[in-house]
């Protein structure tokens, strides 16, 4: 499968087997993630791996997270389904930005732009780390619900820097057809 038609074939995976995924496909996918383009050769990620017996404490800080949110009236939206999907994956990757600042504390107009660029390039490791799955036979799920648990992650986690996103991973237990897309004429002008 060439490059673009792994990007057309990538799926977002939300029922995963119970199979665990062997530690040489989980290092095939963290290097592809760290061979990603960065702003300024930063490479502003860090991976926190979750799996195996973990995985309950991790399920058991994201409800507590999502319950608080709920307990003051907040809507969760789909946070509560993602974490099911969290729940049968065998594992799920944390990813960080260790240069980021925290979204509720106060940021200069240069954090700001610093941010911005760290967070593509972190996107663009992630991306990488789908691509990659998928190439290895693996499904996965880009999720930002983790969010609502961030205040019960992080401590466990042992990480104090910006949480981008998680990633989870997993033999696909279904295949999903492709989501339509806006046609490119939509969403592009050309000068």
């Amino acid at each position: 499968m060439n490059t673009l038609e792994a990007i057309a074939a990538r799926r977002s995976i939300r029922k995963f087997k119970p199979d665990p995924v062997p530690e040489e496909a989980l290092r095939a996918i963290l290097t592809a993630g760290i061979q990603a383009p960065s702003g300024k050769n930063r490479q502003p990620w860090k991976f926190v791996v979750v799996q195996g017996e973990q995985r309950a404490e991790m399920m058991r800080r994201m409800r507590q997270g999502l319950a608080q949110f709920k307990a003051r009236g907040e809507e969760t939206g789909s946070a509560e389904w993602t974490a099911r999907v969290m729940d049968q994956a065998p594992v799920t990757v944390f990813v960080f930005n260790p240069h980021g600042i925290h979204p509720w504390l106060e940021h200069t107009i240069d954090n700001n732009f610093d941010d911005l660029v760290n967070v593509q390039s972190v996107g663009a490791a992630i991306q990488n780390m789908c691509l990659a799955a998928l190439d290895l036979g693996l499904g996965s799920l880009w999720i930002c619900d983790v969010f609502y648990a961030e205040e019960q992650l992080l401590p466990w986690l042992g990480e104090d820097c910006q949480l981008v996103a998680a990633v989870s991973f997993g033999t696909p237990d279904e295949s999903p057809a492709a989501r339509s897309r806006k046609p490119l004429e939509e969403v592009t002008r050309w000068m």
